[in-house]
């Protein structure tokens, strides 16, 4: 694609511009956003230098492809009067959570080339994670021009729809959920006396290493895990209390729940 529209100039929309940019995907002049914020646009603008607009219609109308980045219950009403501008040609990217691609068919046509993707907020950091999958329409080269987009600004996978839901409980969602263990382990360190600043530094280094080796060495988690675990240890003592409290059970149960709380959201 050689031009790129956003409607939507919200948080998740700055984030994927700056990988795309810095990546050299696209150029500043070859991308549009609109907004009905003069205020947000204004920041995106000077943020990235790319054109802006406050009428969807001029995203439409000029671009290859566009990235509907709305809350979901606005979609339908924004977009579906401008549907008859939809060209058969044209790519439309969704990040509206819980959008399914036949909710998207029935807004622009079941002949249009629909993608739908869950993004995740460490995008904002280019350190994202997403899951995409699309209809039909879409052809495999175009599919990895989208997969490689969003690559720019952290990892991405294809997907099948069905799978989108548990792609919402385990890394759409999961973000918060280690937030609250990173500050559970801060929260730890601050009772043993360590200065709270230090205390998250600690903490979210601590997970962002971890993290890194899982992706790096390829290795499983429970292997990582035995590394620490001395015989007779400190860390292995950390790790039974934490069998005892049920950590595994209360994770899956959490992410099971989340993903059936999507699940519903897409009816």
């Amino acid at each position: 694609m050689k031009t790129l529209g956003f409607i939507g100039g919200g948080n998740m929309g700055s984030a994927m511009l700056g990988g795309i940019i810095k990546a050299g995907l696209l150029k500043s002049e070859d991308i549009t956003v609109a907004d009905l914020s003069q205020a947000a646009l204004d920041k995106v603008k000077e943020a990235h230098g790319v054109n802006v607009t406050t009428d969807s219609a001029d995203v439409i109308k000029n671009c290859d492809a566009f990235i509907i980045a709305l809350k979901p219950h606005i979609v339908a009403p924004a977009l579906k009067p401008l549907a008859e501008l939809v060209r058969e040609d044209q790519l439309i990217i969704s990040i509206a959570a819980g959008k399914q691609i036949c909710q998207l068919e029935e807004i622009f046509g079941s002949d249009k080339k629909i993608v739908r993707i869950m993004p995740n907020t460490p995008a904002l950091v280019g350190e994202g994670m997403a899951g995409i999958c699309s209809n039909k329409n879409v052809s495999a080269e175009e599919l990895d021009e989208v997969k490689k987009i969003f690559e720019s600004f952290g990892e991405a996978e294809i997907v099948t729809e069905k799978l989108i839901d548990a792609v919402t409980g385990v890394s759409g969602s999961g973000p918060a959920y280690v937030f609250m263990f990173i500050e559970a382990m801060a929260d730890a360190a601050v009772l043993e006396g360590m200065p709270r600043p230090q205390a998250y530094k600690f903490a979210a280094q601590t997970v962002l290493g971890s993290a890194k080796m899982v992706m790096e060495t390829g290795m499983h988690p429970g292997a990582l895990k035995d590394m620490v675990c001395s015989p007779a240890g400190t860390t292995i003592e950390a790790v039974k209390v934490l069998e005892e409290k049920g950590l595994r059970a209360a994770v899956i149960e959490a992410i099971h729940e989340c993903t059936k709380k999507s699940i519903e959201l897409s009816k």
